[in-house]
C-alpha cells in the first residue's frame, strides 16, 4: 500500500493562544511593560478581547521564557533583568552561534546560500522599516538558517528558550548610538564568511558581533545603576 503524500505546511496558522502570546511578548520587548511592571489579568482581557484563561497561560508561558516574573503577594511582573542575567545570555549566545556559524559554513550547499541571503534581505528591509516585531523575527529567521545548516538542532530549541530575553537585549542595543558600526553590517559579514564557505571567517564574525553588543549592553546597565 502506497503512502499518500502530503504537502508540508511552512507556517502552520496560528492560534488565539499563540497571537496573544506573540503580541504580550512583543509589548514586553519593545517596552509598552516597564521591567517590575504588574500585569492585571482585567485590564489585558478587556485590551486583547480575550478570557482571563488564554492571559493565564500566556503569563505562564512568557514566565517559561524568563520574560515574567511571578511574585508572592503580587502576582506576574514583567521580570527584571540584570547585567549577570544578560553576561550569561551572551556567554551561551556565544558559544552556540560561533560552533553554529563555523558548521553551516563548512556545510554550505549553493540551496541554503541562497535561503542565508534572502533571510538577510529580509533583515535588511526590516531594519530599514525599524518595525521592532518584524526585526525580531526577521533576526531570528536569519539565525535559524544558520543552526539549521549547521545542524544543531537541539542549540536552536535552547537559543529558541532564550529568545525573549535576546530580543529584550536586542533591544537594548539597538536603540543605542554608541556603537562602532550598524548592527545590519555585523549581519552582513556574517553572512558573507558562511556563504563563502568559510569556518574561521564565520566564527570570527559572530565573535565580533557579540563582543560589540556585549559592551554595548554592559555599559547601558552600568548607566541604570548610576
Amino acid at each position: 500500500m502506497t503512502t499518500p503524500k502530503l504537502t508540508k505546511i511552512d507556517h502552520p496558522p496560528a492560534t488565539l493562544r499563540d497571537m496573544v502570546q506573540d503580541r504580550m511578548r512583543e509589548a514586553i520587548i519593545e517596552g509598552l511593560f516597564q521591567p517590575g511592571q504588574r500585569l492585571v489579568e482585567r485590564p489585558l482581557c478587556d485590551q486583547l478581547g480575550v478570557s482571563r484563561t488564554v492571559i493565564r497561560e500566556t503569563i505562564r508561558y512568557l514566565e517559561a521564557e524568563g520574560l515574567v516574573e511571578i511574585l508572592p503577594g503580587r502576582g506576574p511582573i514583567v521580570a527584571v533583568m540584570s547585567w549577570d542575567d544578560a553576561r550569561q545570555i551572551y556567554d551561551i549566545r556565544r558559544m552556540l552561534e560561533t560552533a553554529a556559524a563555523e558548521n553551516c559554513a563548512r556545510n554550505i550547499t549553493p540551496e541554503r546560500a541562497r535561503d542565508l541571503q534572502k533571510a538577510l534581505e529580509t533583515l535588511r528591509r526590516a531594519f530599514s522599516d525599524q518595525t521592532p516585531g518584524a526585526l525580531f523575527r526577521a533576526t531570528s529567521d536569519f539565525y535559524s538558517e544558520i543552526f539549521d545548516g549547521a545542524g544543531h538542532y537541539i542549540a536552536w530549541d535552547v537559543v529558541q528558550r532564550l529568545n525573549g530575553r535576546i530580543s529584550r537585549l536586542r533591544m537594548m542595543t539597538l536603540s543605542s548610538t554608541d556603537r562602532d558600526r550598524p548592527g545590519l553590517s555585523y549581519m552582513e559579514d556574517i553572512c558573507e564568511a558562511i556563504t563563502s564557505g568559510d569556518p574561521a571567517a564565520a566564527r570570527a564574525a559572530i565573535d565580533r558581533h557579540l563582543s560589540d553588543t556585549t559592551a554595548i549592553a554592559q555599559r547601558l546597565f552600568a548607566l541604570e545603576n548610576t
